[in-house]
């Protein structure tokens, strides 16, 4: 039997029972938690719980914990790490153990949770354009120091047993709008964009989920990347990439159009899977009767990504933050 093609949210604390109802009936591939469904270690092992429930298996559940901005669980519940690009350079030759030690430890606090998949690591660039909403996000500019950085970000949080989800691929560090509100162009031609950005990506391509970008790289296609056959194709040949591919959230603003209609459009360039977050439960199931269950392809990808994840491996956690901020000479977290 296939996975719905989705993954999906929930209002609150803990399911309603018109939620519970609806995911037991949608069976999405997996969830996403946001920081409205977050308030206590034990509610949060418990909704882990309801999603796994209704499903009746072991499905992921993601969280996007990169660390700084944009990080769901606060203290007491998570460590307030700076920022990527603070930590990356602070860090400096050591950056690559400080980075692995940063997302080891995350995994850490994940798994203690339920939470089994984090959105991360980001392999785009930085450039002097690089919209706010990202660019600090972001690990560098060279795009074999970033995959390293990403690759050291991978590699922590699956030995604490957690999937990594690479994103944004192709590419969105040469947006200098933000996506949540507005459709970025990318005016770099294919030869440029192949040797920095996609090339990031390319050293990355074994891993095995992705979330994909919501900007239109005007040398490629004129459609969104989420939307375009064109890049999807791309993704897989030039790029080789051959995990789980998963659209950034379906509902932001760069796209325009019924979430259902949104839906099929992104399956139908290549997508496996449709990320919603942030809506109703009716448009949670407009999207989930749009999307329909997963083909016999996405399936195989779901099913290797599921069988990617381990058992964590034994973390001394003392010797793991002593050693961290020895790298970093003691500047370890934000505030």
């Amino acid at each position: 039997m296939s996975f719905g093609a989705t993954i999906l949210d929930a209002d609150g604390l803990r399911l309603s029972g018109e939620e519970r109802a609806f995911f037991r009936d949608a069976d999405p591939f997996g969830f996403i938690l946001f920081a409205r469904n977050i308030d206590s270690a034990g509610q949060i092992r418990a909704l882990c719980g309801d999603f796994r429930e209704t499903v009746g298996r072991d499905c992921p559940i993601l969280i996007d914990q990169e660390g700084g901005r944009v990080q769901r669980l606060r203290a007491p519940l998570g460590r307030e790490w700076l920022p990527p690009l603070d930590h990356v350079t602070r860090a400096g030759e050591g950056a690559e153990r400080a980075m692995y030690l940063r997302y080891r430890l995350i995994a850490d606090e994940l798994r203690g949770l339920g939470i089994d998949t984090d959105c991360a690591p980001m392999a785009d660039l930085a450039f002097e354009q690089t919209h706010t909403f990202l660019k600090n996000r972001c690990y560098g500019g060279d795009p074999a120091t970033v995959a390293g950085l990403a690759r050291a970000v991978a590699d922590g949080l699956l030995d604490g047993g957690v999937l990594p989800v690479l994103k944004h691929i192709p590419g969105h560090g040469r947006a200098t709008q933000d996506s949540h509100f507005d459709l970025p162009h990318v005016a770099a031609d294919a030869e440029t964009l192949d040797g920095t950005d996609f090339e990031a990506f390319r050293a990355l391509n074994d891993l095995p989920m992705g979330m994909t970008a919501h900007l239109v790289y005007d040398a490629i296609d004129g459609a969104a990347a989420t939307l375009s056959a064109p890049v999807m194709r791309l993704i897989r040949e030039r790029i080789g990439f051959q995990g789980l591919i998963m659209t950034d959230d379906i509902s932001m603003r760069a796209l325009k159009g019924d979430l259902g209609t949104l839906s099929r459009a992104a399956l139908a360039a290549g997508c496996d899977v449709v990320l919603h977050c942030n809506g109703t439960l009716a448009e949670r199931i407009a999207v989930a009767e749009a999307s329909g269950t997963m083909g016999a392809a996405a399936q195989a990808r779901a099913e290797a990504a599921l069988a990617a994840r381990r058992a964590p491996g034994t973390l001394d956690i003392r010797a793991a933050e002593e050693e961290l901020s020895a790298l970093m000479g003691g500047e370890v977290y934000g505030g």
